[in-house]
């Protein structure tokens, strides 16, 4: 009878403590998107109602980096402990090394705080499961790394910002680095596990992200700006519901894409801009074995009212393609005159690839001069990988359904640029209203392609 009475007592205790009114809970808010295709509502966490916790509380002091990342660290534990809570970052400038999401937790930037992340790569020590160019591996840590999270947010009118001492230096392609993506390349090819897969040592130099949410659910970044990055600056990968709205980033160096959304779907990017060094926004989805494996497509994309001031291309969709990507809606931006523009979209992919592509929409979009064309479709660029290393399994990547309207250029080389592969020619390239005050080369090419209309 005792034990029966003590193991009610504990059960109803552990009920009511996970019913305390006062342990607080990340509400969603729901995001709904319009689109040419069924677009789900996106749910995002919402973290007004929780409790802020400063740095400053827990040991953080300015210059002091050490004090600084042990004070991040332990508010991230505190806010994820009591179920939702806000990291707050004061006005300043805060050295700091790695930053580890948990769940249900906002790191907020207040108005006037850089959070400058050091550059020495022992400070992005363990290795974690990352990837690189779409192969996953054990890489250094993202400079911000969520895994297996849900309800995260990073808000405010602050900075984050990394020191590129290091990174500039190891954006060099280097003998030693090629035959680490060799090894890597054979290991993901073979399905090799992970721990097989470790990148870390005295030559790879592979770089890590800027920010990646790897496996994580209901994101949301609004307001910071984002200075700089040793690789891909915001790394949404094998994530759901996702929101970037009002950032402005800042990445001009080897691979600094903006955004690169893989394998990730539901994910709305507004309001934001771009100067990058190569693509504004890239949407991958892994490459060979390990994506078809995985077979999740990046899907249901939305980037809307967005501003481009440097990249090579507003919108790359591959190369790392392999797990398809399809329901993408691009409306309404603009790349101003100047910004060294190749294409406005670009698709990507080769034979090794496989994955697909299909309902890619552009609409109401304006640039200045544009060095290559608006819309270009290649099937066979494989880069540096073409001599590098064998194709192990050949798969082609089926193309259809891309719908462009109302796009402007004010000089362009070519309005489109197909280049399909006889086997598996691209399908179904809708060109409506589509123009450029100059076109530098009149016979543009578009081959193995069937049902092109241009209006």
């Amino acid at each position: 009878m005792k034990k029966i009475s003590l193991f009610l007592l504990v059960f109803l205790s552990i009920f009511f403590w996970s019913f305390d009114k006062n342990q607080p809970s990340v509400p969603f808010t729901e995001v709904v998107v319009k689109a040419p295709f069924e677009m789900p509502v996106i749910k995002i966490p919402d973290f007004s109602k929780c409790r802020k916790f400063s740095i400053v509380e827990f040991g953080a002091v300015p210059g002091d980096k050490v004090k600084i990342s042990n004070a991040i660290n332990k508010a991230i534990d505190k806010a994820n402990k009591i179920g939702g809570g806000i990291v707050v970052i004061p006005k300043g400038e805060w050295l700091t090394g790695k930053i580890h999401f948990k769940s249900n937790v906002n790191l907020h930037l207040e108005k006037g705080a850089v959070l400058l992340f050091s550059e020495n790569p022992n400070d992005y020590l363990p290795a974690v499961n990352s990837t690189w160019e779409g192969y996953e591996c054990l890489n250094y840590s993202p400079l911000v790394y969520a895994y297996q999270c849900k309800n995260i947010a990073i808000t405010g009118e602050g900075e984050l910002k990394a020191k590129m001492d290091v990174w500039t230096e190891w954006f060099k392609r280097p003998k030693a680095h090629m035959e680490s993506l060799k090894r890597l390349y054979y290991l993901a090819s073979y399905n090799k596990p992970m721990k097989e897969r470790m990148m870390v040592n005295d030559s790879a130099h592979m770089r890590p992200q800027f920010i990646q949410f790897n496996r994580c659910s209901n994101i949301l970044m609004d307001g910071i700006s984002i200075t700089n990055s040793p690789f891909w600056t915001i790394h949404p990968f094998l994530s759901k519901d996702v929101v970037l709205r009002n950032l402005k980033v800042y990445a001009h160096g080897h691979n600094n894409d903006g955004v690169d959304p893989e394998m990730s779907q539901n994910v709305l990017i507004e309001n934001c801009v771009f100067d990058q060094g190569d693509d504004a926004i890239a949407i991958k989805s892994g490459c060979g074995k390990n994506a078809w494996l995985l077979n999740t497509p990046s899907k249901n994309i939305v980037i809307r009212n967005c501003t481009v001031k440097n990249g090579h291309q507003l919108v790359a969709i591959g190369s790392e393609l392999s797990g398809g990507v399809e329901n993408v809606f691009i409306d309404n931006c603009n790349v101003v005159d100047g910004a060294k523009l190749n294409h406005l979209l670009y698709i990507k992919t080769n034979e090794r690839r496989g994955g697909f592509v299909n309902n890619i929409y552009m609409t109401n979009v304006t640039s200045g001069k544009i060095d290559q064309g608006i819309l270009g479709i290649e099937t066979d660029v494989l880069y540096q990988w073409r001599d590098l290393v064998p194709t192990i399994e050949r798969k082609l990547t089926p193309i259809k359904n891309i719908h462009l309207e109302n796009v402007s250029a004010t000089n362009v080389k070519f309005i489109s640029r197909v280049l399909g592969q006889k086997e598996l020619p691209v399908e179904n390239v809708f060109l409506k209203n589509v123009k450029a005050s100059e076109i530098r080369e009149k016979n543009y090419i578009d081959e193995n392609l069937l049902n092109f209309v241009n209006n």
